[in-house]
């Protein structure tokens, strides 16, 4: 399912279908599409395909909202920026996000070149995020798969069947960007929970740990 430049994989639009097929429960059909209190958003940048993922932690645990991918068809570097930044503010809109969840940003020895464009595409996602005043964290992709599947060397594969097992997914998130998305989102509520920061907007304990070094400074 399509809207504008996002591709949705699981999302409230599609939920009808979903339920007609018992992929869900009743219940929990009519929770989803009511009012959602706690929320991440995880991303997964890319200049061509950025993965979303939609975590509701409402309940203490996580249940998934919407996935999908914001596509980027501009011809120029800019376009494709800005397709980026209109999709991520689509779903901070629909969503409302207490959070945004990104992998930090690394560069390859032979492939610097990569991640300069993935800085760009870093930057819009940010953007959106500070002008509706959500905060940004970051977690080391080794950290995101290792919360997954316990190996920090994970393929992309393993990743996808985690996703599915840990939300009780249907069938597998696709593309693969979706399952990195969700990832990142649920690493963040794993730090979150473990940290039992649930009444407030959410902070990674290295965030929490370094203000509290400052206080007693």
């Amino acid at each position: 399912m399509t809207e504008n430049n996002r591709e949705f994989f699981l999302s409230s639009s599609n939920f009808d279908v979903l339920a007609s097929r018992q992929f869900i429960k009743r219940a929990e059909y009519e929770r989803i599409l009511g009012k959602v209190e706690k929320v991440i958003l995880g991303i997964d940048p890319g200049l061509n395909t950025t993965g979303y993922g939609v975590l509701d932690i409402s309940s203490g645990r996580a249940k998934l909202l919407e996935a999908g991918v914001v596509r980027s068809s501009g011809k120029t570097l800019a376009a494709r920026i800005k397709d980026i930044y209109d999709g991520v503010v689509e779903v901070i809109e629909t969503h409302h996000p207490d959070v945004l969840a990104l992998e930090q940003l690394y560069s390859l020895y032979k492939r610097p070149q990569t991640a300069i464009l993935m800085g760009h595409a870093r930057g819009a996602i940010c953007l959106a995020a500070e002008q509706s005043g959500i905060e940004v964290v970051s977690y080391a992709a080794t950290k995101i798969k290792k919360t997954m599947t316990g190996a920090g060397r994970a393929p992309k594969d393993q990743i996808q069947r985690a996703v599915q097992l840990e939300l009780r997914l249907p069938c597998l998130p696709e593309p693969p960007d979706v399952a990195d998305a969700i990832a990142i989102a649920f690493c963040h509520f794993t730090e979150a929970r473990q940290t039992q920061r649930f009444g407030s907007v959410l902070k990674p304990p290295t965030q929490a740990r370094s203000k509290k070094r400052k206080d007693q400074t």
